[in-house]
């Protein structure tokens, strides 16, 4: 079966959705329909003072470029940092946020760049800069022993981090759905997706990316798929959080999800890691991505989740958070 076909109500989609959001491989799923009232609050955690000469105000960190990177910072304990895909928001975390912070942990995700809250910036938004800003919020809040997250486009960027600051303040790392090694096809990566999928992509995101976003929660969340419990709720919160990113921003990380290859990060990666991916990942195919970063990666252990979506950290939560909590505590 294609694995991107669609339900029979689907159908006047299909060819919209090949090409231009198949393989869209940075998304990290909307977790709460009350995300709309809950971007507007404030974090009730208290500042945390900085030591290593990053600038920081409440619930920001302030960047070279004068770009803010919003976070977000609950509870107490060994730290868990969360990275979101594209084109979410730090909310995407919200129910492992919650699950994690009730068992003991503390924490913490932020906003990419040209996401959610932070700075809606014309330059700088690469991978290179996004493991930097990641670092920065580590250092402003002077994070150690963390166990690192990441969804999508957000796995690429623990791994950049990883690969780019080390990981001496990391304890564990996590890669869900994540895209490396790398999206798209070249000679060296002959499983990937083809470039027309992310022209695609660029293209619906340059014309109509709202509509775009909307067509996007079909494979995202594997609503055309017999069984499926997904809500409107689900895709509205997805729409809400990409629509307050920025438009040149998430247009510009396209490029970084599909064409960077994450490999010699995925080599530097020294500390226990965990690779989760679902078999029935519309978005970013399970064999060109998952089983192959468990591969690269020194000692990973690979969870593959029967049937599960991209989104399946919602999709499956339950499951997940699970498998996230005795991961950490190991």
């Amino acid at each position: 079966m294609d694995p991107f076909e669609a339900h029979p109500a689907d159908a006047g989609r299909r060819h919209f959705l090949i090409s231009g959001t198949a393989a869209v491989a940075a998304l990290s799923l909307p977790h709460l329909a009350s995300a709309a009232a809950a971007r507007r609050m404030p974090s009730t955690s208290s500042p945390h003072s900085s030591t290593h000469g990053v600038k920081q105000m409440s619930n920001f960190v302030k960047r070279p470029d004068g770009a803010n990177i919003f976070y977000k910072d609950w509870g107490k304990g060994q730290p868990v940092v969360f990275s979101h895909g594209w084109p979410l928001s730090a909310d995407a975390w919200d129910a492992q946020m919650l699950f994690m912070g009730q068992h003991g942990f503390r924490v913490i995700a932020h906003d990419r760049r040209s996401h959610g809250r932070s700075s809606q910036t014309w330059d700088g938004n690469d991978m290179d800069t996004y493991a930097d800003d990641l670092a920065a919020v580590i250092e402003a809040l002077d994070l150690k022993d963390a166990i690192l997250v990441g969804h999508s486009t957000g796995g690429g960027e623990v791994a950049h981090y990883v690969g780019r600051h080390g990981s001496k303040r990391v304890a564990k790392v996590v890669l869900v759905g994540a895209v490396p090694p790398q999206m798209v096809k070249s000679a060296t990566n002959p499983g990937g997706l083809p470039m027309s999928v992310f022209d695609g992509i660029r293209d619906g995101v340059a014309k109509d990316r709202s509509q775009f976003y909307q067509d996007l929660t079909t494979p995202f969340f594997g609503a055309n798929r017999d069984g499926n419990k997904v809500t409107q709720g689900m895709r509205d919160a997805f729409w809400l959080q990409g629509m307050l990113g920025g438009h040149k921003g998430q247009y510009d990380c396209i490029r970084e999800f599909s064409e960077v290859d994450y490999t010699p990060d995925l080599k530097k990666i020294d500390v226990p890691a965990l690779v989760v991916h679902g078999d029935d990942d519309q978005i970013v195919p399970i064999d060109a991505s998952g089983k192959m970063s468990a591969k690269i990666i020194k000692n990973a252990e690979l969870k593959i989740y029967a049937g599960a979506p991209h989104g399946l950290t919602f999709t499956h939560t339950d499951q997940f958070n699970k498998d996230l909590l005795a991961f950490a505590k190991a």
